[in-house]
């Protein structure tokens, strides 16, 4: 494919919390950046939700100011890549393209009775062997059947063909060019997609009980599926790169040799590792999804899940008040020399990887009349790294192949405090690329591929650079120590809440 001429990528990076739209440039260098936080909603305990058109209205506004503050034309964008918040589930008309409810969001915990149930009627071994996930209501398949239990008459419009369900690429999809499609990398988080035969799984759709006309078409994570409308921006853009936000952190990590890992430090903290071109089988609860599918070949990822990173920090900020922004925990932190013997647990929407408890709830234990704020927030920075820390090792003994460096994105990545104390925990270098918006990046790449705005893999390759690496220098035997107390403390955390 002859390359393009324009001179930038416009990534769309769909959060949890916020929405961005990001101009790379042919380095693979951030050209210009957007945010817009949009409001959360949490009308019961373990219930998470967002206004589907909060979602797009702040991402169109994030691309639309990002062009304009950059002055760049959409003439100038050969592509748009879109990254999102997997998982969370969107259904809205076919014709109106208005949502039918609020899209329930992948942290939300509603279903756990659901999987409970599924569960003692034997299903989970179906669904792992198909999908290659666990059983839990972290995943879109209970969620969907919730809404078209639990919203008014929409099960009978979803057989009447009138509803589409999709995943936040999805939804974005539908409202810039008009089309239903997801690709593969957000398809295998769904529950309902077959990571082996590729396409829908009819087993799977019966037991939850989803009328296919309303599943997406699964295209390849490179490739034009539509273009945005000329009312967006002014000139019709192509939508050419679509891949679930950790599967395109980890293509824009450049992560594409079996064994190589990535952890992204968000929202959650989500841990990959390349495991080839054919389904690996996890014996230590983790995830295998599929990373990509790119001129033809499928990469497959294991992943490890932990569900409250970031987030963590946020709840320092808006429910104890103790930072006044996320940037302030660093600081405050370094003001004492360790946590106190505090642990913070931060199971507030269960725990993932490798539990899999949807019943844990947040725990702090080890306090004492000496513990400060200083010493909760040390916590709450260590708690991310415990937990990352669980899903090496779970990954190390499935892939049966030693980890060398785990490369590090997101923006806790910035927090050099967390980096060196995971350094420590993980005994292996933990690296931080010169470009740490990795998942808007790994967006960009797929639709560059797709226009010939980059030639190939190795190209894109060879752009990552190093920012800083952080070695590991904590004895053995103390790392251990801290895990056992970390282990400890977990406990404390499991089976809190009522069944």
């Amino acid at each position: 494919m002859p390359q393009s001429q324009s001179q930038y990528i416009l990534a769309l990076d769909q959060g949890t919390t916020s929405s961005r739209a990001i101009l790379f440039d042919r380095q693979g260098q951030v050209f210009a950046c957007a945010q817009q936080e949009f409001p959360q909603h949490f009308p019961q305990p373990g219930w998470v939700e967002h206004d589907a058109l909060d979602i797009w209205n702040s991402q169109l506004a994030c691309a639309r100011r990002v062009l304009r503050d950059a002055g760049v034309g959409a003439d100038q964008v050969a592509a748009i890549g879109i990254a999102n918040q997997r998982e969370s589930t969107v259904v809205w008309d076919r014709a109106t393209g208005e949502p039918i409810a609020r899209a329930i969001v992948w942290q939300d915990r509603r279903t756990a009775g659901a999987c409970d149930r599924l569960r003692a009627e034997g299903h989970a071994r179906l669904i792992q062997r198909s999908t290659g996930l666990e059983l839990d209501a972290y995943f879109s398949a209970t969620k969907l059947a919730w809404l078209l239990d639990n919203v008014p008459g929409a099960r009978q419009r979803a057989e009447r063909g009138e509803l589409c369900f999709g995943t936040v690429d999805s939804w974005l999809a539908f409202r810039l060019c008009g089309r239903h499609v997801t690709d593969v990398s957000n398809a295998s988080r769904t529950m309902l997609y077959n990571i082996h035969t590729m396409r829908w799984d009819p087993a799977l759709l019966a037991l939850f009980d989803i009328p296919e006309s309303m599943l997406p078409e699964v295209v390849r994570s490179a490739g034009e599926v539509g273009r945005a409308g000329e009312e967006w921006f002014g000139r019709a853009i192509p939508v050419s790169g679509i891949a679930g936000d950790q599967q395109a952190a980890t293509f824009g990590q450049a992560c594409y040799d079996k064994g190589m890992v990535k952890n992204t430090y968000g929202t959650g903290c989500f841990m990959l590792m390349h495991a080839g071109y054919m389904a690996p089988v996890s014996r230590n609860r983790l995830l295998a999804t599929i990373g990509w599918k790119v001129d033809g070949r499928t990469d497959y990822l294991l992943e490890g899940s932990v569900f409250m990173g970031g987030a963590t920090v946020q709840w320092l900020r808006d429910g104890l008040g103790i930072i006044k922004e996320s940037k302030d925990v660093e600081p405050l932190a370094m003001s004492v020399t360790d946590s106190g013997g505090v642990m913070l647990v931060p199971a507030f929407v269960g725990l993932g990887a490798p539990y899999w408890d949807p019943y844990a709830r947040g725990t702090i234990v080890g306090m004492t009349r000496g513990t400060t704020a200083a010493h909760i927030a040390r916590a709450a920075v260590e708690a991310i790294a415990y937990q990352s820390a669980e899903l090496l090792d779970a990954m190390q003994k499935d892939a049966a192949c030693p980890v060398t460096e785990v490369r590090a994105d997101g923006g806790a990545a910035r927090n050099d405090l967390l980096m060196q104390f995971q350094a420590d925990l993980l005994g292996v270098p933990v690296v931080r690329p010169a470009v740490t918006e990795t998942t808007a990046l790994g967006a960009a790449y797929l639709a560059g591929l797709a226009q010939g705005f980059w030639g190939s893999r190795e190209e894109i390759a060879s752009l990552w650079r190093v920012e800083r690496r952080f070695e590991p220098g904590m004895p053995f035997e103390r790392r251990q120590e801290l895990m056992a107390r970390w282990a400890k403390a977990v406990a404390h955390a499991t089976s809190w809440a009522e069944h």
